[in-house]
């Protein structure tokens, strides 16, 4: 059984799932995810678009799909118990779904840990009791869960070699149709409904007020892979911009962008691995920010900042994410050449960190180990 709740984590478990396949190409696969793991094979019995949602409130309004999804992957524990559980990230629903698991003696393997060193550090303790083996892909990570007890193996970040466009900059500029004579901003509005819905107008007003400043500006807006296109248009405000939607392309997108303005996540380290200068918002119910807010550990909530250990690119979250703000900071981003040149270095250090193959065991190769004790 294999559990991917985002777009995200339905790439990576599905590279998983190739990985072991080419090792054992007689285990099966099902569970939770979306078009990637499908294609590589697995029997999906949930789709993860149903359950991509962020934040406590909006996990609140979705809590019957979400709790509907967990417990028919329990029942399968219970009355048809797979060989390995596989987590992909989504910690709210996966460590409830290990209880399940080791109830069951069930071994557990996590791909991708839950953010716990960010916040809510306590909840290493229930790790440490469900799950058979950690599987991080920060070597930072690494540490953490060593002093803390639990079983840990550095697996390298599956991104690091996998970013990569499909063809140069001027080739996918005629491709789309851009002029290259005319800057290109990024429009990156998230992979999950929940995204789309809370942080797409405030995107389409800054691109708005960007146009009213610099009508020659063009933009791109990537629809993910999860998403119904005809999601994107019903949230849409409104305009008359010069949008160019791309659809499974995300990397292209990037690679055309002169400056892009992204919602947080993991979308920040594969722009990042691009290269290309972006701008990270955020804004959540009141009530989730609040409490959140108060549990953080660290000081930055962009991946590429975590990952440097430093502020490479702006974060504009909660009050600060608006279209005035984020716009000057595009603005900044297309006309400051030191600004640019300084934050394309600090990139340039995120992708060599990520890159790094030192001391990492493959996934597909821990998942078989797994498999065969």
């Amino acid at each position: 059984m294999i559990i991917a709740g985002e777009a995200s984590g339905d790439l990576h478990a599905a590279k998983l799932v190739e990985g072991v396949k080419q090792q054992r190409p007689d285990t099966r696969f099902f569970g939770i995810g979306g078009s990637a793991m499908r294609k590589a094979g697995v029997d999906i019995l949930v789709e993860s678009s149903e359950l991509a949602v962020v934040g406590l409130i909006e996990v609140f309004a979705h809590r019957k799909v979400i709790f509907g999804a967990l417990n028919r992957m329990r029942e399968i524990l219970r009355n048809d118990p797979p060989d390995l559980l596989i987590l992909t990230d989504y910690p709210e629903f996966n460590l409830r779904l290990a209880r399940t698991a080791k109830e069951c003696g069930v071994k557990v393997l996590y791909y991708i840990s839950p953010q716990i060193w960010a916040w809510r550090q306590g909840r290493v303790k229930k790790i440490r009791q469900l799950v058979d083996n950690m599987a991080v892909v920060f070597p930072f990570e690494v540490d953490f869960y060593a002093r803390h007890g639990v079983p840990v193996t550095y697996v390298g970040h599956p991104l690091a070699h996998e970013v990569r466009a499909s063809a140069d900059r001027n080739t996918l500029l005629r491709e789309f149709g851009l002029d290259p004579a005319r800057p290109v901003v990024g429009l990156f509005p998230g992979s999950r409904r929940s995204e789309i819905k809370r942080l797409l107008p405030i995107i389409i007003d800054t691109a708005r007020l960007l146009q009213q400043h610099r009508p020659q500006l063009q933009f791109v807006l990537p629809i993910a892979s999860t998403l119904n296109p005809a999601l994107i248009r019903e949230n849409m405000p409104e305009h008359e911009l010069d949008i160019h939607y791309i659809e499974h392309r995300p990397y292209d997108a990037m690679q055309v962008s002169d400056a892009i303005v992204t919602v947080s996540g993991t979308v920040t380290l594969e722009i990042a691995l691009i290269g290309t200068p972006m701008v990270v918002i955020n804004r959540v119910a009141w009530l989730t920010y609040h409490i959140v807010k108060r549990m953080l550990k660290i000081d930055h909530l962009a991946l590429c900042n975590i990952v440097a250990q430093r502020r490479i690119v702006a974060e504009l979250i909660q009050n600060d994410a608006t279209p005035q703000t984020i716009a000057a900071e595009l603005e900044r981003l297309l006309d400051d050449g030191d600004y640019r040149k300084e934050i394309k270095q600090g990139l340039e250090e995120v992708r060599q960190k990520l890159e790094d193959d030192s001391h990492i065991t493959d996934i597909a190769t821990v998942t078989v180990d797994m498999l065969t004790q």
